[in-house]
């Protein structure tokens, strides 16, 4: 029954029969009530799970947190650009901190637009050219799961701090008027619901031009090709387009299902670098109907050939007369420390023969050698490569700046090991110079706007004296007496 004294206010003097209707109205709203709350709580719940997962997609942990035990999306995660270190920030919902005191409009302005709430312009590290796509709806759910979910953390990062003129972010809005797209994922109503979520994902969520595209000398991706690869510092995202030998053509479904859950296709291709970082912190927890629409869009990406003849994952075959035949040679012989490299530093896990075996991946049949630049190559064996997929834990040591002393190799040991990979594993038209692992080492090759940067200050100063002696110059001339008057 009904307790009338839980009633909020005193119950009026009704007849019998009105005194029942009034009870039982009474007490439907109050079980419509609990209802609707039990709707809104659910909806909520949903609404941050979903927002989880959108995150996962975005692989927002990646760049948010830092490495070797750093607070989850606690920032402070040093991203190496051309530019120079940029460092992530805290988006914890800490309002000392993080992002806790941002509005969801002012939420979305900085991830769809690059704006921060106090008005200053992030740098396209972050990737906010391909996140202008995410929709409205997924922005929502984003926003629920950083307030509701994520754990403050009042943890202030490491201020980035770029040369001049980089460290200007104003200029940023101008960068944004030139190439920020802000329109959002509209689906294709041509093809299928499963093309339209791979579109999605790969466009917007998993942000794959950001990397897969090559960029012009202001550092925006070049939109007339699409996928076609591009330079990522160090390393180089190769051609993922459907092209059957410059791209993924090639590769069956379940091969690409298996790269992009795993980073493994033995005989093929295996994830290093920042591909690795993305399939370890977001693509391998992604459901499999979303892989499989990643595959389907990818499926149906334009081709975009190269001047290659002979697909990647093609070059090589093992061959037991390559070390017999170099054994024991005088020091001059042509790349004999190329050899005395890989013996001593690579031979025991990829096998004399650089076959490989179920741990490490062989040498031949290797994208990283067979491609049709070196960059790769290069960047494995100076950085190393770290990769956890479930259980499973590939690694390889780095003989560059984080190897020990005694693992070091110089940048002439590494062309000369290269060299030596390259001729009798991979793609022998290749050759590397010590030039070519020291630009590697430094971060890769530095686009049109870096390597002019130099300039900017003389340039800014030049500019000043032009103006000042021109004031001086106009303020003089009134001064002087006109010849009429004088």
């Amino acid at each position: 029954m009904l307790d009338e004294s839980a009633l909020p206010m005193p119950m009026p003097k009704l007849a019998p029969t009105l005194r029942s209707v009034f009870l039982c109205l009474t007490a439907l709203a109050a079980v419509l009530g609990a209802a609707q709350a039990e709707d809104t709580t659910t909806a909520s719940a949903d609404l941050v799970a979903r927002g989880r997962s959108l995150a996962t997609a975005a692989d927002c942990a990646a760049c948010h947190t830092a490495p070797h035990g750093g607070m989850p999306f606690a920032g402070g995660y040093a991203i190496d650009t051309p530019l120079g270190q940029i460092f992530s920030t805290n988006i914890t919902p800490s309002k000392t901190g993080g992002i806790g005191d941002y509005s969801e409009e002012e939420f979305a302005h900085a991830v769809r637009d690059g704006v921060a709430k106090d008005g200053s312009h992030l740098y396209p590290a972050m990737p906010y050219t391909a996140y202008a796509k995410i929709t409205d709806a997924d922005m929502k759910a984003l926003y629920a799961y950083f307030m509701n979910e994520v754990k403050p953390n009042d943890h202030k990062p490491q201020q980035t701090e770029l040369p001049f003129p980089f460290s200007v972010r104003a200029s940023m809005a101008a960068w944004n008027l030139l190439f920020l797209d802000k329109t959002r994922f509209q689906p294709n109503p041509a093809k299928p619901a499963e093309w339209n979520r791979g579109a999605y994902l790969a466009e917007a969520l998993t942000h794959c031009a950001t990397c897969h595209t090559p960029r012009n000398g202001l550092m925006a991706e070049d939109g007339s090709q699409p996928l076609a690869g591009g330079a990522v510092g160090p390393w180089f995202a190769p051609n993922i387009t459907s092209d059957k030998i410059a791209g993924i053509g090639g590769w069956s479904d379940d091969e690409l299902t298996q790269y992009l859950k795993t980073g493994n296709v033995a005989g093929k291709a295996q994830a290093a670098g920042p591909m690795a970082e993305a399939i370890e912190q977001s693509l391998q927890h992604l459901p499999d109907d979303d892989i499989k629409a990643i595959v389907r869009y990818l499926r149906d990406v334009p081709p975009i050939a190269s001047a290659g003849k002979q697909a990647r994952d093609t070059f090589g075959e093992p061959s037991t007369e390559i070390e017999v035949a170099l054994r024991g040679l005088p020091t001059h012989a042509p790349n004999e420390n190329g050899f005395h490299v890989f013996s001593g530093s690579c031979a025991s896990c990829h096998q004399p023969e650089g076959q490989g075996n179920q741990h490490y991946p062989s040498l031949f049949n290797n994208t990283a050698t067979g491609g049709d630049r070196p960059d790769n190559l290069i960047a494995t064996i100076l950085y190393g490569l770290h990769r956890n997929v479930g259980e499973n834990v590939a690694f390889m040591p780095a003989f560059g700046p984080d190897a020990s002393y005694t693992d070091r190799l110089s940048d002439k040991d590494i062309a000369d090991v290269s060299n030596y990979v390259l001729a009798n594993y991979g793609n022998p038209v290749i050759k590397v110079s010590a030039t070519d692992v020291a630009v590697i080492r430094e971060g890769g090759e530095k686009p049109l706007i870096v390597r002019l940067a130099p300039l900017a200050a003389p340039a800014a100063t030049a500019g000043a004296v032009v103006v000042v002696a021109l004031i001086a110059w106009l303020l003089l001339r009134r001064r002087r007496p006109h010849p009429a008057r004088a």
